[in-house]
């Protein structure tokens, strides 16, 4: 009897603390700090931020907010508070290829394992500021980035909001592991959806949609050279058919594309961005203004390759492909092209994502314009301008503070103290 007593009365606490704190997440939170930044003009001083119900419900000065008397209070002195930062290209089931190389994590890690690692990549991602990833595919670890963005929905893990590519789709016997490094007649696991044809590539659209993919992603080139360089991998006709049949749907199109030729077809084609990029012509960029295609220009991953591959040292003379990242990078500026932030966070350690950020303001952007390349630029690249990127009433309660005033020195994204999701705090410092 004293058992079951003792248990009917822990349950009924158990029962009380849950219902206290999911009443405690529903206040009205009300953020104040040295300085706030919207995403939009300069970090102002003397302005808070309101909270209610998981969205803003209110930013200016702090001595104008009408502030529930019930809201509670967060106070984070010294420190900025700026929009939830947003990083367009990643890859969650991948690791830095010095610790595992891309062919092992594909052919000799467990799915399971691979799903399991990702939680903590994505735990590390939200304790670093960026609460909200495009991730641009599985690298062969099937449609597991759906599972770990159900658990993130649902409580399950703590993580950024995620919007998924599943597989993304190459061409047929065009990409990794390439078959030319193993015996002909091994069997091997393959890093995405191969297709061939305006019917299977149509078919293959269609297939990753109905699994889960909020984008769809093709690898528009690949090293399918005779001598090992990249080229091409789709015809146009391909490509334009993937498109139509993921925009009938609603969902935009991201195109891997490193070539000059590639790039152009996947614009004319109607990509709505484009990867990489490093060999594109100003001609190209322009056709890219002109049709309103983004650049996400991923500048952290031929660094991390150069550390892993060839012994360049960080700081130090730059490799040759991140010499055609820079190129690549003045050019899409000069020319106007809508520049978005995406690292390839994946190729090198989850949770560093603003060493992109740091890139773009070496290569000449100031610390405010890589700012919005990661949250207001970036929340209209994903088609949710209104929700992501910016601290104004309405949208979404993504609210990270950090130490010093980022639009003087992008250096402070590093120091993160404060992350907020959806209205929900997951680090406090």
């Amino acid at each position: 009897m004293r058992r079951w007593t003792r248990t009917l009365a822990a349950t009924a606490l158990t029962l009380l603390a849950t219902a206290s704190a999911q009443a405690f997440e529903a206040r009205s939170v009300l953020l104040t700090a040295d300085r706030v930044w919207t995403g939009d003009g300069q970090a102002r001083t003397g302005w808070a931020v309101l909270v209610s119900d998981g969205r803003i419900g209110a930013v200016g000065p702090a001595d104008k907010i009408g502030v529930p008397v019930d809201a509670e209070r967060i106070a984070l002195p010294g420190k900025t508070l700026i929009p939830g930062l947003i990083d367009l290209h990643s890859h969650v089931l991948l690791h830095p290829y010095n610790e595992t190389t891309w062919d092992d994590q594909v052919i000799k890690e467990q799915v399971e394992y691979r799903t399991l690692l990702a939680g903590k990549h994505a735990k590390d991602t939200l304790q670093a500021g960026f609460t909200t990833l495009r991730d641009l595919g599985t690298e062969g670890a099937n449609y597991a980035d759906v599972g770990v963005k159900r658990a993130i929905e649902g409580g399950v893990i703590d993580g950024p909001r995620l919007l998924i590519a599943t597989k993304a789709i190459v061409a047929s016997f065009s990409y990794g592991p390439a078959e030319r490094s193993y015996r002909p007649d091994m069997e091997i696991p393959y890093g995405a959806q191969e297709a061939t044809g305006v019917d299977e590539v149509t078919r293959a659209v269609r297939e990753q949609a109905a699994h889960g993919a909020d984008w769809i992603k093709f690898y528009a080139d690949y090293r399918t050279g005779v001598d090992g360089s990249s080229r091409p991998t789709f015809t146009i006709e391909e490509m334009k058919a993937m498109v139509a049949a993921a925009h009938v749907t609603g969902r935009k199109v991201a195109a891997h594309a490193s070539t000059d030729d590639a790039i152009r077809m996947a614009v004319l084609a109607g990509v709505d961005t484009i990867e990489h990029g490093y060999g594109a012509s100003e001609a190209t960029f322009r056709l890219m203004k002109e049709r309103g295609t983004a650049y996400i220009p991923t500048l952290t991953a031929p660094e991390a390759i150069g550390e892993y591959f060839q012994k360049h040292v960080r700081g130090g003379e730059p490799t040759l492909s991140m010499k055609d990242a820079a190129r690549a990078f003045a050019l899409a500026r000069k020319v106007g092209v809508t520049i978005g932030n995406g690292s390839d966070v994946g190729v090198f350690t989850h949770g560093t994502n603003a060493r992109e950020l740091e890139w773009m303001v070496r290569l000449g952007m100031t610390p405010t314009e890589a700012l919005r390349a990661a949250t207001a630029v970036a929340g209209e690249i994903l088609g949710k301008g209104k929700e992501l990127g910016r601290l104004v009433p309405g949208a979404l309660a993504d609210v990270v503070a950090v130490d010093g005033d980022p639009t003087v020195d992008i250096g402070a994204v590093r120091k993160v103290g404060f992350v907020m999701k959806g209205g929900k705090v997951y680090r406090r410092p």
